[in-house]
């Protein structure tokens, strides 16, 4: 029988939860750089003299430099070293958003997102093999659930800290770069945690040293990649998780991207007020993450990842259709911060079980691969269908990749299992 949560947490070794917490606050931060633009794109589109689908450009060439270095850092965490991984991409992502808050063009923006793409990009290569190895299998889920929390109140800070900074008379720049500034020190004072008080057993790769040199002796660049791609092609399950990560990936960040401009233009809210719903919306993901860790604990991931996403399309169809009044489309959002959220801790939980030995670091690179590419290809896409078509079916476009979604992960569980 599953322990309770506080039962298990108190036998957790209190390595485990340094761990935890420690990933957790980089998680902070790295989930606030991937959402500083969204809750301001009215105020960066006139400052910068771009529309919407020029600024979804930029959303997206951070997920593209993301999804890039996935790979890069998932082999350095597993086959080098995870403290070198974690620092590094924290301390790029930090200076990556201090870039973005002197940008004085569009096209410096472009370069600072892709900077914040680079370093965004090693913390969950970096991050889960961590928390995999300093956890007890039967607290998985809720470690994971503790880490997805801090992911969503980094979601959530953003909106509240720029759209304050914005209504008080002050520059977006001015809040863009004190979340660097804050980010920079925390990079700092965390890798020096995990270099100085965490075990070499939790931070060190996946495979002993000797092995690794004698696996690299002799073999090319070239027949080494290639024996890097069979791993991964020898994780079929890891492969379907990608996929279907790109898929929520896709709904997410489409709806994310342009809910705030949806409620001021559609419903009529002020900028201040839909970014308060937005930042409503984390924070009920930040509840409803333990809720999925907790169930995906007790009872299984695939049930948990379906009543999520088929919760996410209906509640995404009703917001589309713009004909509830605003204080319910504001209650719609919450409630879609909520149902997206509890799919969080099954899917790691799936991925963790799907990774081959010694790859845990590689195969969370994977299916962040597919996170970022949604992150990618979303911005751009659903800024375009607003442009072209509307707002109404851009987000109508949303409840049908999620409602993809749903078939993907039934097709998922029956192929390779429940974990």
């Amino acid at each position: 029988m599953t322990s309770s949560p506080l039962a298990a947490a108190r036998q957790a070794p209190r390595e485990t939860w340094v761990v935890v917490g420690a990933v957790s606050a980089s998680q902070y931060l790295n989930h606030a750089y991937l959402v500083l633009f969204p809750p301001i794109l009215a105020v960066l589109s006139g400052e910068f003299g771009v529309g919407l689908a020029a600024l979804g450009v930029a959303l997206g060439v951070q997920g593209a430099t993301n999804t890039a270095f996935q790979l890069p850092f998932g082999h350095l965490a597993d086959r080098y070293d995870r403290t070198l991984a974690f620092g590094l991409s924290s301390v790029l992502g930090a200076v990556g958003v201090l870039a973005a808050a002197l940008a004085p063009t569009y096209e410096w923006l472009l370069v600072a997102q892709a900077v914040v793409g680079v370093g965004v990009a090693g913390h969950h290569p970096a991050h889960y093999p961590l928390i995999s190895d300093a956890t007890p299998d039967d607290l998985m889920g809720r470690a994971y659930s503790v880490y997805g929390f801090g992911g969503s109140l980094g979601f959530a800070t953003p909106p509240v800290l720029l759209a304050g900074v914005v209504a008080a008379g002050y520059s977006w720049r001015l809040g863009v770069g004190l979340v660097g500034v804050v980010g920079l020190a925390v990079a700092v004072g965390l890798t020096w945690l995990f270099a100085v008080r965490v075990d070499d057993a939790v931070t060190g790769p996946n495979v002993a040293a000797d092995d690794g040199a004698t696996a690299r002796a002799g073999r090319s660049r070239v027949a080494r990649a290639r024996s890097y791609l069979r791993r991964l092609a020898a994780s079929p399950g890891v492969l379907a998780l990608a996929a279907l990560a790109l898929v929520t990936s896709t709904a997410g960040w489409g709806f994310t991207s342009y809910v705030v401009v949806f409620l001021q233009d559609g419903y009529g809210l002020s900028l201040s007020r839909a970014n308060l719903a937005l930042t409503g919306s984390y924070l009920v993901g930040a509840v409803a993450v333990f809720v999925g860790g907790d169930l995906s604990d007790r009872v299984s991931a695939g049930p948990v990842m379906i009543a999520s996403f088929a919760a996410v399309s209906g509640l995404v169809a009703v917001f589309a259709l713009g004909s509830v009044a605003p204080l319910v489309a504001v209650g719609l959002v919450l409630l879609i911060g909520g149902a997206r959220s509890l799919a969080g801790p099954a899917r790691s939980k799936l991925t963790d079980a799907f990774a081959p030995t010694g790859s845990t670091g590689t195969s969370f690179a994977v299916i962040t691969v597919g996170v970022m590419l949604g992150n990618a290809v979303a911005p751009p896409a659903f800024g375009y269908l607003i442009e072209t078509a509307g707002r109404e079916a851009a987000f109508l476009g949303v409840a049908g990749v999620s409602l993809l979604a749903v078939v993907l992960t039934v097709a998922l569980i029956a192929r390779f299992g429940d974990a």
